[in-house]
This record gives C-alpha cells, sequence and structure tokens, in this order.
C-alpha cells in the first residue's frame, strides 16, 4: 500500500478560537457568531522580506538580498533525486500556469534552498491574486511529488439566516406586494435551487431548534409572560408554513423573468429589491443546478472521528431560512446556538482543492460561492430593515 506524505506549506497553525459569554445580536445584515472558529484563520506568522534604507550611504546596505529561508519540514523530508526535482518544477509549472503566475527562476539555487525560495515565492505570489486561496501543500507519495493547492471561501463566522416573517408582512403590504412577489420569487430559487434549508423542514437544524425551546417553554409554569411566548412559537409556524407554500410553489420560479421584467421601481427599497432579484436571476440563469453545498468538504464526523476537539460546524447549522432574527423568541435561539457553536473547533466552509500533477487541471472556481454568499448578506439586510424603509 502507498502511504502520501502530505506537507502545509507556511505556518497556518490556528489557534483555538476563545469562547465568550455574549449572545449573538442581531445586525442590520447577517448575523456574526460570537467568537471566530479554528478553521477561518490562516496563520499569521510568514517569512520576512528583506528590505533596504535608500538613503543610507553605506554600499553594503544598499544591496538586495534574497529572502533568508529557514528550510522547512516539506523541504527537508523531500528526498534530493532527480526524480523529485524535475516532478517538483513540472508541478510548480502546472500550477503558475493555471494560476497565470510568473513564478521566480530558482534552478540556480542548490537544494534545498531552491525548492524553498520557490515555495515561498509562490505562496506570496497566490496570496496577492486569487482571491479565494487559503494554503499550499506538497504531497510526496512512492511515485511522484506535486503540490495541492486549496481555494476556500471565508464565511467570517457568519450566521446567514433569512428572516421571513417581513416577507409575510410585505405581502399584506398593497405598497410592497409586487415587492414582495419578486422576493419570492428569489426565495424559491434559493429553496429549489440553491438548497437553502428552510426552518420548518423536520430534517433542518433549525426545525430541532424551535421544536427544542418550545419544549422547554411547555415544562414551565403557566404565566402571562409563557402564553405570550407561546403565541410567538405559533406566530412562527404559521407564517413559516404560509411562506414556505409559495416557495414551494414552482409557478414562483417560473415566473421570476417576467416579475423582474415587468417590476417598475417606485423608490430606493424598490430599487433594492429589483437589483437583489437581478442578482439571483443571473447566478439562477448561470448555475441552473448549483447548490450552497455543492463545494462543501467532509466533516470530521464524516470521517467517524469522535474526538470532541476535530468537530465541526456544518454548513446547514449557519445558512437557513428562519423566522426572524428581532425579538425574543430569537435572542434565545441565538443563545442556544451560539453556546453549541463554541463547542466546535471549526466551521465547514465552502472548499476545492486543486491537485497540480498532470495537465487538464479543473477549472473548478467559487465564483458561485461568492456571489451567493453575497444574494444571501443582501437578502437578510432587506428583509431585517423592512420596517425602517417601510412607507
Amino acid at each position: 500500500m502507498d502511504y502520501a506524505k502530505t506537507y502545509h506549506i507556511g505556518n497556518n497553525k490556528a489557534t483555538r478560537r476563545k469562547t465568550t459569554k455574549a449572545v449573538v445580536q442581531a445586525a442590520q445584515r447577517v448575523r456574526p457568531m460570537d467568537a471566530k472558529t479554528k478553521g477561518c484563520q490562516r496563520g499569521s506568522k510568514r517569512q520576512t522580506q528583506v528590505s533596504t534604507c535608500g538613503n543610507a550611504a553605506n554600499g553594503f546596505l544598499k544591496t538586495s538580498f534574497l529572502p533568508r529561508l529557514k528550510e522547512t519540514e516539506t523541504v527537508q523530508d523531500c528526498m534530493e533525486t532527480a526524480k523529485t526535482h524535475k516532478d517538483f518544477y513540472k508541478s510548480l509549472s502546472l500550477l503558475a500556469e493555471h494560476y497565470n503566475i510568473e513564478p521566480m527562476q530558482t534552478n540556480q539555487f542548490e537544494y534545498p534552498y531552491n525548492m524553498a525560495l520557490a515555495i515561498w515565492d509562490i505562496e506570496e505570489k497566490l496570496k496577492q491574486s486569487v482571491l479565494n486561496w487559503q494554503e499550499l501543500r506538497l504531497v510526496q507519495d512512492s511515485k511522484k511529488t506535486y503540490f495541492i493547492s486549496e481555494e476556500k471561501y471565508n464565511t467570517g463566522t457568519t450566521l446567514y439566516y433569512i428572516p421571513i416573517e417581513p416577507l409575510y408582512q410585505m405581502l399584506h403590504d398593497p405598497k410592497r406586494k409586487r415587492s414582495a412577489q419578486l422576493l419570492i420569487s428569489v426565495c424559491s430559487y434559493l429553496y429549489h435551487i440553491a438548497d437553502i434549508p428552510y426552518f420548518r423542514q423536520e430534517s433542518s437544524y433549525l426545525y430541532w431548534m424551535y421544536e427544542m425551546h418550545k419544549e422547554w417553554l411547555e415544562q414551565d409554569d403557566e404565566t402571562e409572560e409563557n402564553q405570550a411566548y407561546k403565541l410567538e412559537f405559533e406566530k412562527a409556524e404559521f407564517i413559516g408554513n404560509c411562506i414556505e407554500q409559495k416557495i414551494f410553489n414552482p409557478m414562483s420560479l417560473q415566473v421570476f423573468a417576467q416579475r423582474l421584467n415587468t417590476f417598475k421601481k417606485s423608490d430606493a427599497f424598490d430599487h433594492e429589491c429589483w437589483l437583489t432579484a437581478c442578482n439571483a436571476f443571473a447566478l439562477f440563469t448561470q448555475y441552473p443546478n448549483a447548490s450552497i453545498f455543492r463545494n462543501a468538504p467532509m466533516t470530521e464526523q464524516d470521517h467517524e472521528n469522535d474526538d470532541n476537539d476535530n468537530e465541526t460546524i456544518g454548513m446547514e447549522k449557519y445558512i437557513s431560512f428562519i423566522s426572524h432574527t428581532k425579538g425574543w423568541l430569537y435572542e434565545n435561539l441565538a443563545e442556544s446556538i451560539n453556546n453549541e457553536f463554541k463547542e466546535y473547533a471549526e466551521m465547514q466552509e465552502p472548499t476545492i482543492c486543486k491537485r497540480f500533477d498532470k495537465k487538464g487541471i479543473t477549472e473548478n472556481s467559487l465564483d458561485f460561492e461568492n456571489r451567493l454568499f453575497a444574494l444571501l448578506d443582501d437578502m437578510c439586510s432587506l428583509l431585517y430593515n423592512y420596517k425602517t424603509t417601510k412607507r
């Protein structure tokens, strides 16, 4: 059996995120979580470039020097053979061609400085030119040596929860009904195509969070306050079922283009709704079958790892439709979500790994994810701020 050794380039070790006592606060856009998680950081410790002072009189200080690099574990462990050298530079060439980068010429230097310098150079250029680049790994097995480049969309420990209660209110406001219908089509796209979980679906994470809090409330003594809280649950369920019927209806998606083309903008809020719908329709047209989970990596749980420190927050937990992001009910849900998420070590985020050991490298990118998360952000902003923009 062949065993491949993988070396992570650079210092990418992130410290365990700190836990906090604060509850998630509803922001004007998407809601940030309490603390950053382990998987959302790239190591800050990098090789330092040597710079010189142009005003110095001493000629020695005016000389430019190449960076002094420690021999990384990667270079130290790679055996210096003709094949390793050939594979290394062949893979480097494929990587540079794929990302349209001009690598530094390092063949003239001796081993291991040539490889260490090449790695340092290409990593710096990837950081500057590739939007979602995360890290570079060098893999060596019994057959070949090659690079793997990882691209990741950093969600920034954000809760992408789209509130639907404001949408229900818009539908019953004659001045906003057409705007609401347009956003219904957007939600239908997110529901059917982008596969955003809905909090009334029993398979969704938020469904069970609502159910858990409802059970806790039912176990408390009957008071006027508790009676009011129960009404909030009933309201959330009623409105949730009502809006789901509308966005589940395939007609909402079929008339998307028609609603967009005939929409008349009367003020700034209408214009924002129209722009958001345009962005959603463009995604729907360009990526007609793409799901938000298409590039979700396997979690540690998928690998049947029972080590609690390695548990990962799945994307389905921080992306969802929700009843509302204001009020008593959401504050209690947010507190429970924060308390649970603080026990996890990292977040699952859209990730692409590209292997450079032969021609025909995948052209996959995170363009869809970049645009879809921006769309979720806009939807959250519109619906959260609906009351303040209502005429």
